[in-house]
């Protein structure tokens, strides 16, 4: 307790009125008017302005297409204008919401659904399509043309197993430095527009070029003469394929029958003879510009990529359609045959490459980690590695068997617009001869090959592309390095493709040229 000393001293004084008011007695006013302003803002106008708050909110939300012919499509079934004077597609794409905002509005509310929105939703299932018997009866084809070369070429990766490493360094160090030799041989005009494709025929002997003016020119090696001239299509051609085994003199293929398939933009696909200016047949049934095709390796059988976001597999013997394989959800750019004849792989706008067994019709593998448009593809002779080359400047390596991305190589600077897998033959070849080419080597008895260790193959052990930083190059598919860059074209490269000898690299592009590339 504290001393009485040491506390505060408090003078002692009387309580005072100080003449205030109790609340019981405060004055009740119920005479006022409100300020008809607040903050300086009318009210009609401030609701006005939360009113227009909410109709951008909504409009955010509305759900519209980001394709600009998908929006010009909605604005005209709408009754609107599909351009205004300076509009761009940003532009016309909020006019869009706009509209359906104030349809919302008018139908009291009631949600505008855009079709892209529905077709989301749709993409999410997996479905499957009932097939006729002629479909059943090919995918039983396929099968049994697939299997025993499946077989062969894994009792020969088998022997190859073998291959002491020694072997295959000197092997690959040998195919590099021949790969190194490679220059321009030629050029030559091959159309008043861009040249779009250009394939060696199997003898190695023709290129096949198809331009935008929608001919197709069939021109000499090494002296790349016209040999002959179609006018193929009303539209560019985009796909180009030579019949397995064409022109070879060991086949039985002739000139007058199937020996080249084409497709155009305007849809459709032409089978060819050489010998004929008019197509043996045309093939319809797509609604959108084709823009790659390829035989199967049998021949019977075709496939074309479409910008109708489908794929086709066709019977070549009938000109019939057998399959429509939808899966891809925009446009379908490339499409490529394994050299079994079992595999498919497609890739196109949605930046992702599918795997198709054929035997099957079954969806195997999903190829996603580009971030542009995919626009070539290309099988490894080891059946179980595909290539794809993309509108983000890379070329990507699948392992089917990994089930992963298992290489991936910034090819140009822009976009890779094509891109061939050296395949050569099925026989083992041998380390590049002397005389300036890689040839492939004949068939050996059997007796030779018993005795005979495993030599390393040429085939498969490189790769081209082409781009549209005007160049053309060279890479190594062993360990994916730069081997050589040709350098030669004055615009964009659409197209590439290399001779079964290994002896010629072709190119085509916006020049409108058609180059051959030789080693010295």
């Amino acid at each position: 307790m504290m001393h009485p000393a040491r506390q505060a001293y408090v003078e002692e004084t009387e309580d005072t009125d100080m003449g205030g008011i109790s609340y019981a007695d405060l004055p009740t006013d119920q005479d006022y008017d409100m300020p008809s302003t607040a903050g300086g803002i009318p009210t009609e106008r401030a609701s006005a302005i939360l009113s227009q708050f909410e109709r951008k909110r909504r409009a955010a939300a509305m759900v519209v297409p980001t394709d600009d012919t998908r929006v010009r499509a909605r604005l005209r079934e709408l009754g609107e204008p599909i351009t205004l004077f300076g509009e761009g597609p940003s532009e016309r794409r909020d006019r869009l919401r706009e509209l359906l905002t104030d349809m919302a509005e008018q139908q009291g509310g009631v949600e505008i659904e855009m079709e892209e929105a529905e077709e989301e939703g749709e993409q999410q299932e997996e479905f499957f399509t009932e097939g006729g018997n002629d479909l059943l009866e090919a995918r039983k084809d396929i099968a049994r043309y697939s299997l025993p070369r499946a077989k062969a070429r894994v009792a020969r990766l088998k022997d190859e197993s073998t291959i002491t490493l020694r072997t295959h360094v000197k092997h690959r160090k040998a195919v590099k430095e021949k790969l190194q030799g490679f220059d321009l041989y030629g050029s030559q005009i091959a159309g008043d527009r861009p040249v779009s494709i250009c394939r060696f025929a199997p003898d190695g002997q023709t290129i096949a070029a198809g331009n935008w003016s929608g001919g197709i020119k069939l021109l000499s090696v090494p002296n790349l003469e016209e040999k002959a001239s179609f006018k193929a299509h009303t539209d560019r051609v985009g796909g180009l394929s030579w019949f397995p085994g064409a022109t070879l003199p060991s086949s039985n293929v002739s000139p007058s029958t199937v020996n080249l398939i084409s497709g155009g933009g305007e849809g459709n696909l032409n089978l060819w003879a050489l010998d004929q200016e008019k197509p043996l047949a045309t093939l319809t049934g797509h609604s959108g510009r084709v823009c790659r095709t390829e035989f199967h390796p049998s021949g019977r059988y075709a496939a074309s990529a479409s910008f109708d976001s489908s794929w086709r597999l066709w019977d070549v013997e009938t000109a019939t359609e057998l399959l429509l394989q939808e899966g891809h959800s925009r446009e379908v750019y490339t499409v490529a045959f394994n050299n079994d004849g079992s595999l498919v792989a497609s890739g196109g706008f949605d930046s992702i490459g599918r795997i198709w067994d054929l035997r099957t019709g079954r969806n195997v593998m999903i190829l996603d980690g580009h971030i542009r448009e995919i626009y070539g593809m290309d099988w490894g002779v080891d059946g179980h590695r595909v290539l794809s080359g993309s509108g983000d400047g890379w070329v990507k390596c699948w392992d089917l068997r990994q089930m992963k991305e298992t290489g991936g190589i910034g090819a140009h600077k822009s976009v890779v617009s094509d891109l061939r897998w050296y395949k050569g033959v099925e026989s083992a070849s041998f380390l590049p001869s002397t005389d300036g080419g890689m040839d492939i080597d004949g068939a050996t008895p059997a007796a030779d090959k018993a005795a005979e260790a495993p030599s390393p193959k040429k085939s498969g052990t490189f790769f081209v592309s082409s781009g549209f930083d005007k160049s053309v190059n060279i890479f190594s598919a062993d360990d994916w390095s730069l081997v050589k860059s040709l350098s030669g074209h004055s615009g964009n490269v659409l197209s590439t493709d290399i001779s079964d000898d290994a002896k010629w690299i072709a190119s085509c592009g916006h020049d409108r040229t058609v180059k051959l590339w030789g080693i010295e």
